[in-house]
């Protein structure tokens, strides 16, 4: 892991907290390693869940990254006011989503705009929308190789796709494949769990290809199967944790040598008892969806004990001996970056061991931009 040191922030005082901090440089490495771990950038397809920033986008889009993945309308609306070339929004859109989903086509014409579908009566309502509003729908087929949250099996997928494929107003861009519930340790085990679905994948492309529908895109994975799928030389990627990277992962994944460039700053508020101090990190500041004890780790006081936590108040054990103060800094490493950052509407950036005064604002944190 980055030497504690190359934390400090030397200007800290000017910093109100609770507050996330990005530590752009790290950021910018970050996508040179992801750009450097693949055959061909355009294989490339970011998720931008965990940043939900422009700022970071453009930072994707210089490296030579043009297509994007994300999973809200505001997402998807950042994206095109980015202009990027190509959005695939990782989602089935119904009712209303589906209506600003067609807006935000009609709105941005020149970002290549694509959603999720797994059902046929979603289908349905997808091409009479379309048609009303005299657009084509560009979808892939949501495929569910395991998690069993969204998606049709590889086995049963073939008939829908055939009846997509004579459903006005949509056509079909490709297969998508998110295996989230594959996230073990050790690499040799992922590897062997995606190896053992995907074959399905290869026979619902084989039937397919027999029909005459080819050429069908494939997008697959995140961040923990990425280095077994970035090794397909036919198919897209979809990291996204890599652009900030955070504790959990690093923990995780230790083939992936990304560094955590985002961290939430507190401070002791109050010393209640001799054995125990209270920070200002509570968990409407960190991602509190882990036990308390694997929220955030402390850089600079990693033998902390987590006693509990409220909205606003984080309760540390320490030694009795300690030497702690009100107003003494804490640094702390997100265990789960991707909610921790939709706690907060902007991002304070460090360049040199500073606070530059720059801000990124959290845009799409909100459910709502504009459309």
């Amino acid at each position: 892991m980055s030497k504690t040191i190359e934390y400090n922030i030397k200007n800290i005082n000017t910093l109100d907290t609770p507050a996330l901090v990005i530590y752009q440089s790290g950021v910018k490495r970050n996508i040179e390693k992801l750009v450097a771990s693949i055959d061909d950038v355009t294989r490339l397809r970011p998720h931008i869940k965990t940043h939900k920033t422009k700022e970071v986008t453009k930072l994707l889009q210089q490296a030579g990254i043009q297509k994007f993945k994300c999973a809200t309308i505001a997402e998807t609306e950042l994206l095109a006011s980015c202009q990027a070339q190509d959005v695939l929004l990782a989602y089935q859109p119904v009712a209303k989503k589906l209506l600003r989903f067609i807006e935000i086509i009609k709105t941005f014409p020149d970002t290549k705009l694509s959603c999720l579908v797994d059902a046929l009566p979603v289908a349905e309502e997808m091409s009479k929308i379309a048609s009303e509003n005299d657009i084509t729908l560009s979808v892939y087929i949501d495929l569910n190789v395991g998690m069993n949250r969204t998606g049709i099996s590889p086995e049963n997928a073939f008939d829908l796709i055939l009846s997509l494929q004579k459903t006005p107003s949509l056509k079909i861009e490709g297969l998508h494949i998110y295996d989230g519930h594959i996230h073990d340790a050790d690499i040799e085990i992922r590897k062997q769990k995606c190896n053992e679905y995907y074959p399905k994948v290869e026979l619902l492309v084989a039937k397919l290809e027999n029909e005459g529908i080819q050429n069908l895109n494939i997008v697959a994975g995140g961040t923990p199967t990425y280095p077994i799928h970035s090794q397909r030389e036919t198919i897209e990627c979809s990291p996204g944790t890599f652009v900030y990277w955070d504790k959990g992962y690093q923990n995780l994944f230790q083939e992936q040598d990304f560094e955590p460039s985002a961290l939430v700053i507190s401070r002791v508020i109050s010393l209640p008892d001799k054995d125990k101090i209270c920070l200002d990190l509570g968990h409407k500041s960190i991602a509190a969806e882990n036990p308390l004890e694997r929220r955030v780790f402390f850089l600079n006081a990693p033998n902390a004990t987590f006693i509990g936590q409220s909205e606003e108040h984080l309760i540390l054990g320490v030694s009795e001996n300690h030497s702690y103060k009100i107003g003494d800094i804490f640094y702390g490493l997100p265990i789960h970056i991707c909610p921790t950052c939709a706690l907060y509407e902007r991002a304070y950036i460090v360049e040199h061991e500073n606070l530059t005064g720059e801000e990124w604002k959290i845009i799409a944190r909100d459910r709502k931009i504009s459309i």
